[in-house]
């Protein structure tokens, strides 16, 4: 047995080798999605250090959420409309100038915290708008057979994003200030251009007509948002899909409560909440470095309601824990189910969605992941405020796995749906 065959037992890296365009796509990929958490906690840290005020720091949140929703739905129908290699490059390059001129802020210590988040909105709406586009890469470069397998690679960059990234912005803020951070970002998203550059013609897709005057454009591109809702809605493998992510969002979400429960239970120590938040990633990067067996499942419907469920009752559990070290391991747990639900559910999608509504769907499913935390995480703090942070984590987690329950009784194509023959 080669040490490559050794490999993919635990984690699936043949699209690495098959595809030249998809590892240079996946490296850049890894460079911008650790730089892009370095930069996003360069920019936590800058409004405090200008405000001082909790309100501005959580006015960061609305500042990328907003155009995340309203660019990340209109990007997945130019998507389907323009050719996505340019869509995709064209973004990029937009992402890069802002996060250029966020340098440049940085370097100057200017004291607009106006400007700053005013950049903020410029590059997230930038990079939503190429997100769907991005998100199709991986159907257009792999084999169907090997899709899991680049859904799980780029999903364990993202883990592995969450864990470094914040620790290496506080190195990088030490010794170099908020502007060297946001040059590395820079850096990330050119090499992520010329990556996407150098994509082959045939990942371009698109090419719906085009509309002749603004009026028209705006009707199609409504007309052509609510078709891709619709196929979403025909075909319950989707359907349950999107349904599962989100009562796992928007009901369990359980990082509002860190704070509340670490103070009502743990003598709000500092290091203690730091934890929390390394154990939902330190279970994520866990499951994504052992994803071999996921990508071959056959039955990814069932691998996402046994996770959702899983995500769900370790929550739960959390919030009844007293000790420590139980909580840090539930959170694990949960983090390691939320991974390995995400990659299932991203295999469905890419498999599941016929080309010419790819990228709808993928926006729709970003959307949902992006935009339902922000919700759960609101539900999560009314509901603490009312009870206690521990209730707040048990209602949420009990009510997601009934959820779930649910799906599973009703939707019998999501619990049998298989990957299409190749």
């Amino acid at each position: 047995m080669s040490r490559w065959d050794r490999l993919d037992r635990v984690v699936d890296t043949r699209p690495l080798r098959a595809s030249p365009p998809f590892r240079r796509l996946w490296l850049g990929g890894a460079l911008s999605t650790a730089s892009g958490q370095l930069a996003s906690t360069t920019v936590l840290f800058q409004v405090w250090q200008l405000t001082g005020s909790s309100a501005w720091v959580g006015a960061v949140g609305a500042a990328t959420a907003v155009p995340t929703l309203v660019c990340g739905l209109l990007g997945g129908q130019l998507a389907d409309t323009l050719d996505r290699r340019r869509l995709a490059v064209a973004t990029t390059a937009a992402a890069l100038a802002a996060a250029l001129a966020l340098a440049v802020q940085g370097a100057l210590g200017s004291s607009s915290v106006v400007l700053l988040l005013a950049l903020v909105v410029t590059q997230t709406a930038a990079g939503s708008l190429g997100a769907a586009a991005r998100r199709t890469f991986v159907s257009a470069l792999l084999p169907r057979e090997q899709v899991p397998a680049g859904v799980a690679l780029t999903h364990l960059t993202f883990q592995a994003a969450l864990l470094l990234g914040p620790l290496s912005a506080g190195a990088v803020l030490a010794v170099a200030g908020p502007g060297a951070a946001y040059l590395l970002d820079a850096a990330a998203l050119l090499v992520v251009g010329v990556a996407t550059v150098r994509l082959p013609r045939a990942a371009g897709g698109g090419g719906s007509p085009r509309p002749s005057h603004l009026l028209a454009g705006l009707g199609a591109a409504a007309r052509q948002t609510w078709d891709g809702w619709r196929l979403v809605a025909r075909r319950p493998a989707l359907s349950g899909s999107v349904a599962l992510d989100a009562a796992a969002t928007v009901l369990a979400m359980p990082v509002a409560l860190f704070p509340a429960l670490n103070a009502a239970r743990f003598a709000d120590r500092p290091a203690t909440l730091g934890l929390f938040f390394s154990a939902l990633a330190v279970g994520g990067l866990a499951a994504g470095l052992a994803t071999s067996a996921l990508t071959r499942a056959q039955r990814p419907g069932v691998v996402q309601l046994v996770s959702a469920a899983v995500w769900g009752l370790a929550l739960a559990g959390a919030g009844l824990a007293d000790d420590v070290a139980v909580v840090l391991v539930l959170l694990a747990v949960a983090g390691a189910a939320d991974s390995t639900g995400v990659i299932a559910r991203g295999t469905l999608v890419q498999l599941d969605t016929p080309d010419a509504y790819l990228g709808r769907v993928s926006a729709l499913e970003n959307v949902v992941g992006v935009a339902g935390p922000g919700v759960g995480n609101a539900r999560a703090g009314l509901v603490s405020s009312w009870t206690s942070p521990g209730a707040a984590l048990v209602s949420g987690g009990v009510a997601c796995a009934v959820l779930v329950a649910a799906v599973a009784a009703t939707n019998p194509v999501l619990r049998r749906w298989r990957p299409p023959a190749s």
